[in-house]
């Protein structure tokens, strides 16, 4: 019988889980790995991580809310740590390309598979809309100080798009060297900015 684990093991053995379940969905996709080779990565028993988790899915749900509630801290974080409106949209801009480039295998399960079912794991649905608030909410200070004009949301899903290219592209090895990632951004958002300012009389 095995034997019963304090909490701090639990949580502990659960992110170690999470952590290599990450890598093994980034390089191998949903289902380019088993359960009991999950558990060889971690040097346990094929049954254990059974003892934690439902199933795989389980996992995969338990990983995205990991991933974008740590992202959405990032982000609500560089978001308080300015004051005038350009400087929080820099901030925001700069923690989130941090954020891919540390943590590039949680950047790539974030958006770029497939999600768990967010009926059945509401948890992710949550995660996910705090992230996606965070991603838009500094746009709200460039229109009210008259910076820029337009619908907060959409300009915000504008520039997310747009960084979200260059962060894949660059994680790729596809940008063009004689660009570069920070000129490509840095060009591209000065555009956006001018494509969205008010227009003056």
């Amino acid at each position: 019988m095995p034997k019963a684990l304090k909490q701090p093991d639990i949580d502990e053995f659960r992110e170690n889980l999470c952590l290599a379940a990450t890598r093994l969905f980034a390089e191998r996709g949903r289902d380019g790995f088993t359960m009991r080779e999950l558990a060889a990565d971690l040097g346990v028993s094929p049954m254990t991580p059974y003892r934690y988790f439902r199933d795989k899915e389980d996992i995969r749900a338990a990983v995205c809310v990991r991933a974008f509630n740590r992202f959405a801290d990032a982000l609500e974080a560089a978001y308080s740590t300015e004051n005038d409106a350009l400087s929080r949209s820099r901030a925001v801009g700069s923690a989130y390309v941090r954020f891919a480039f540390a943590e590039p295998f949680s950047y790539r399960l974030m958006f770029e598979l497939g999600q768990p079912d967010e009926a059945r794991y509401p948890a992710v649905r949550e995660a996910t809309a705090r992230a996606r608030a965070t991603m838009t909410r500094h746009v709200i200070p460039l229109i009210e100080q008259g910076i820029l004009s337009g619908d907060p949301k959409l300009i915000g899903h504008v520039m997310w798009a747009n960084l979200h290219g260059a962060v894949v592209l660059e994680l790729a090895g596809k940008l063009d060297p004689d660009c570069g990632f920070d000129r490509i951004v840095g060009t591209s958002f000065r555009a956006l900015l001018q494509g969205f300012a008010v227009r003056r009389s």
